[in-house]
């Protein structure tokens, strides 16, 4: 078996609010995250704060409870 990582680009730093009828029986959470660093992924668990002072065009990547900026990778299907 082969395996892979991938990078996934989020660009959101906030969630993703659902209405009422939304809500999960047994989280009751009615926000998606949107910046994937939640830990109860696929619900917003408030860690888009640490987004709030990243500067637009600059990709960064959370590890261990650090971050970094990084390099972005662009590939031949990209239109940057």
């Amino acid at each position: 078996m082969v395996t892979m990582t991938r990078l996934v680009e989020l660009e959101e730093t906030g969630p993703r609010k659902l209405d009422p009828s939304d809500v999960d029986d047994e989280k009751g959470d009615i926000a998606v995250c949107q910046c994937g660093l939640s830990g109860s992924f696929p619900f917003c668990d408030g860690s888009h704060r640490r987004t709030r002072d990243e500067e637009d065009g600059t990709t960064y990547v959370y590890e261990d409870g650090e971050r970094r900026a990084v390099e972005r990778v662009v590939t031949a299907d990209d239109d940057a």
